[in-house]
């Protein structure tokens, strides 16, 4: 590769996001910045191609050579076109592991090239993004939204004044706006493919904040919001000058060299490696809207990756003292802010649902953007994500320096699955009857992340 095509190929982001005339009065410091990450060596760079794993001197073969068979029945079991898993520990070399393929129709083989989408995983990204404006002054976590928002006034709030919402809040879901980024009109699936996939324009959202409420006191409770993410893109693009895509570049992807990492629709250099993405249903793979747009979504929902790219950001997560350049994306004690549970994430009166429970059933608690669990006496934080077909869990051990992401591009509706309530092609997550990331969860808690925690 040579140097034009690298620089070309690490300005993915910044060239395919929404434009905005405004200059940045950091652009040299962010050069400067790109300049360093570029030069700065790569860490456990090797990987595998196909379904052969990565020795990992630093780890015992055995829990991951099982769970690599664990995952591939898994798989083949829930009918999977194909997907992905990373495991890194310390700053050994990444284990990878890819299975089946990346396209059905054109039995394109799943790589380390292909790229998935990490539909809400993308939250983890803003959070990290409202926390670093924190930490340069540029907001409080406790100030109100609507110092930044003003049009939230708008909405309907039975419990007080809507100014009292704050930032927090919408960072652990708990000020009380509803799940879906879109009241979706739509009584029967069959009559919804007219509807746009995402709203595109902020423009949109706001027609419908004076048709808005706030559904419980907010602080009170969680309640999983996509429309309280849209609300903090917006804080992030309106204090930055710069489009959330643009300032999630410049700021966390190119600091850690996830130079195959992008938002929105995929530039043709790298639009051979997309993933196309499934449902299963009655036995059957159904083709989900490829390589879309999320438009003013995309805080909650708009990050596309490569396994690789992603181990990027795993190595960022369990952290690293010799590598100045994490502190620079965000220092370790506003990472462990983020990582301490604030509230129950669960429905009052509700089980813990796929999507929210910890180990074995243990009830798991919302931080700032990550969720907390304990299993076996030991913290873990995660997120999941779903959305058209696609499916991933990221899946952290602070203590023992181990993390690890998993992908798959066909959701498997099972025959237990409720029908979804919204507009089916909607971010909002389903909650499938057989799901197979809770499986495959299990399984590395139980037999691959004790064998390396530290004592």
């Amino acid at each position: 590769m040579n140097a034009e095509e690298m620089f070309h190929r690490s300005s993915v982001s910044a060239a395919i996001a929404r434009s905005r005339a405004m200059m940045n009065p950091m652009k040299h410091s962010h050069l400067a910045l790109i300049a360093a990450v570029l030069a700065w060596p790569a860490v456990g760079a090797n990987w595998a191609i196909g379904q052969n794993t990565v020795s990992n001197e630093h780890v015992s073969a055995a829990p991951i050579d099982a769970f690599h068979s664990r995952f591939d029945a898994e798989l083949s079991r829930h009918g999977i076109a194909g997907g992905g898993f990373a495991f890194v520990h310390g700053a050994g070399s990444a284990t990878q592991f890819f299975q089946g393929e990346a396209n059905v129709a054109t039995h394109q083989p799943v790589d380390a090239e292909t790229s998935y989408n990490w539909a809400s995983i993308t939250k983890t990204f803003t959070a990290i993004a409202i926390l670093q404006l924190r930490d340069r002054g540029r907001l409080s976590l406790d100030d109100p939204a609507v110092s930044y928002v003003p049009e939230l006034r708008e909405v309907h709030d039975a419990y007080g004044p809507v100014d009292a919402i704050t930032i927090r809040e919408l960072l652990t879901h708990s000020a009380g706006f509803r799940n879906a980024t879109w009241p979706w009109d739509c009584d029967d699936s069959s009559n919804c493919d007219w509807q746009p996939f995402e709203p595109t324009r902020w423009s949109q959202v706001v027609a419908m904040l004076p048709y808005t409420h706030i559904a419980f006191a907010p602080g009170s409770r969680w309640s999983y919001s996509n429309l309280g993410y849209v609300f903090l893109g917006q804080i992030i693009e309106r204090l930055s000058g710069e489009d959330i895509e643009v300032y999630i570049d410049k700021n966390i992807l190119k600091p850690l060299g996830m130079t195959a990492s992008y938002f929105d629709r995929s530039p043709y250099f790298l639009a051979d490696h997309v993933s196309a993405s499934y449902v299963r249903t009655g036995g059957k793979l159904v083709a989900q809207p490829f390589d879309f747009d999320t438009g003013i979504t995309a805080a909650n929902s708009g990050l596309k990756a490569p396994i690789p790219d992603m181990v990027k950001y795993l190595r960022f997560l369990i952290g690293d003292p010799a590598n100045p350049i994490y502190d620079i994306v965000l220092k370790r004690s506003s990472l462990e802010e983020a990582w301490t549970g604030v509230l129950p994430a669960v429905e009052p009166g509700q089980a813990p649902t796929a999507y929210t429970s910890g180990a074995n059933g243990a009830q798991a608690k919302m931080g700032l953007g990550f969720f907390v669990m304990e299993a076996a006496g030991r913290r873990y934080i995660y997120h999941d994500g779903d959305q058209g077909g696609f499916s991933s869990e990221l899946l952290v051990d602070p203590d023992g320096h181990s993390a690890s992401i998993l992908a798959v591009n066909t959701t498997d509706s099972g025959e237990q699955a409720p029908t979804p309530e919204l507009h089916p092609k909607s971010n909002t997550e389903p909650e499938p009857g057989a799901d197979l990331r809770t499986t495959l969860r299990g399984v590395l808690l139980d037999t691959v992340y004790p064998g390396y925690a530290t004592k």
